[in-house]
């Protein structure tokens, strides 16, 4: 498997390649040059596979560079910190299925990835060139910054800069990065949006002679290793349901359908491209954001229009510019690379996307999607936890929420809401809605006791690049 950029401005390259240039150096997207379609049959096989065994035969699709044996034990590595031996298990409340995926070590979907992508990282580090090092530059909405964080802290030659945006994540999420003590974290909280961080973070990779000088890696799902890892468990759960495997006997036949709390695009993606692998076994994607809705204005209108950042309960949804949006314009402009770079070269100048009613309708083929505000998301968590003894987080009840009021659009088969962070990340929300904070789970225990380190920046590139530049000297020197 080779891949290609969305603007179409490199040579193919292979998967290492791609992993290690994370954001293309034409500023688009890494993309696989294709898309498989799988047999019926072997999706069947594979419908009988442990979880590991799973994500071996989808990975290896996708990647041609890397031996099985080899691949094999990065799977096993990364899944191995997972505390649920399902690794993503389904939970019934209802009607309703919730796909929890918050047994990693940091307690969000983002552990799926990242744990993977730091081994990755690690690996391909000591294969070509044990003395090489890597500096990951990422930016975070609350989750990703502390996935990535475990991932690749403690590791050698591999340093790693996070920006999250100043108080506005959950203060558990703030702590599960800044009490990291490992020397190669360095935490910077941006004064400004996540929109803020990841435009800095985009600017600095498409400073080429910075990227190269200081050695870059991207960890955010502009990498697309992040976005083949996440492939996975919508497959997984989708074959089991569909085969009537184990638990899930008496559902054949039926079409499966995800409500998936959205921000950056990068998660429903991943589920965009697990739809074209398996056929028609996964249904229409329901994409469900909070009040930063521009990427429903755009499934509902065919308008992506930036607005301003509204700050929620939910904040890792905070977000206006979607990153992996390019990724899907490329599959809906029929692979038309020069379309893409035209199209996002005039979105960077007047901030507004608008596409045709006969691309409107291919949209709507892939997506459906609502907008839930805070007062909902509060009611949905009371009412589930009174009903069900369920408690959701303020990013996976944004899901049911938007599942409830749309269900009727799917009644055609089952219906799975993601559940993307254990809800003790959030406690004060979940208080307001249960009037009791959720239990904590031993990893979160004791953080505010814990010094923490960071550096607040104003959202300026040339502050940030200084900043790297200084602390990469003084590792360098010690």
């Amino acid at each position: 498997m080779r891949y290609v950029s969305t603007r179409s401005g490199i040579e193919p390259i292979n998967f290492k390649e791609a992993v290690m240039m994370g954001l293309s150096s034409d500023g688009g997207l890494i993309i696989p040059e294709r898309i498989p379609t799988i047999p019926e049959g072997q999706l069947r096989q594979w419908s009988g596979l442990s979880y590991e065994e799973l994500a071996f035969e989808i990975m290896s699709l996708f990647i041609s560079d890397i031996g099985h044996d080899t691949l094999k034990g990065l799977i096993k590595s990364a899944y191995s910190t997972f505390s649920h031996k399902e690794i993503t298990p389904i939970v019934k409340a209802g009607n309703m299925f919730i796909l929890e995926l918050f047994y990693g070590p940091t307690y969000s979907f983002k552990d799926i990835a990242l744990q993977f992508l730091g081994n990755l990282f690690s690996f391909i580090l000591k294969e070509d060139d044990p003395s090489r090092k890597m500096n990951i530059v990422g930016a975070t909405s609350g989750d990703t910054g502390s996935a990535a964080i475990y991932g690749v802290k403690g590791k050698d030659n591999i340093n790693i800069f996070i920006l999250h945006p100043h108080k506005r994540v959950s203060p558990v999420q703030a702590l599960q990065m800044t009490t990291v003590e490992e020397k190669n974290v360095f935490n910077i909280a941006v004064e400004g949006t996540f929109d803020d961080c990841q435009s800095i973070v985009k600017a600095i990779f498409n400073d080429l002679e910075f990227k190269e000088k200081y050695r870059l890696g991207a960890v955010n799902s502009i990498n697309w290793a992040r976005v083949l890892a996440q492939i996975v468990y919508y497959v997984y759960v989708a074959l089991r349901f569909y085969y009537g495997k184990g638990d899930y006997s008496g559902y054949e036949g039926k079409k499966v359908y995800f409500s998936v709390p959205t921000g950056n695009f990068g998660d429903i993606f991943a589920g965009y491209i697990a739809r074209l692998l398996t056929g028609n076994i996964i249904g229409r994607l329901l994409l469900a954001t909070n009040e930063n809705n521009i990427l429903t204005r755009f499934i509902l209108e065919g308008k992506y229009q930036m607005g301003r950042v509204v700050p929620t309960i939910s904040p890792s949804m905070d977000i206006q510019v979607a990153s992996n949006f390019e990724r899907y314009l490329y599959y809906l402009f029929d692979k038309d690379g020069k379309r893409v770079s035209q199209t996002m070269d005039e979105f960077s100048k007047t901030g507004v996307i608008s596409i045709s009613t006969g691309l409107i309708r291919q949209v709507r083929k892939d997506f459906a999607s609502a907008s839930i505000g805070q007062s909902e998301t509060i009611e949905t968590i009371r009412d589930f936890y009174k009903r069900y003894s369920y408690i959701l987080d303020p990013h996976s009840a944004v899901g049911v929420a938007a599942a409830l009021r749309l269900k009727r659009e799917f009644n055609d088969g089952i219906f799975i809401c993601l559940a993307t962070a254990h809800p003790a990340k959030f406690p004060d929300a979940v208080k307001r809605a249960i009037g009791r904070v959720p239990p904590q789970p031993e990893g979160l225990m004791g953080l505010k006791e814990k010094e923490e380190r960071l550096t607040v920046l104003p959202p300026d590139i040339d502050r940030l690049e200084a900043y790297i530049a200084s602390a990469l000297i003084k590792i360098n020197s010690t």
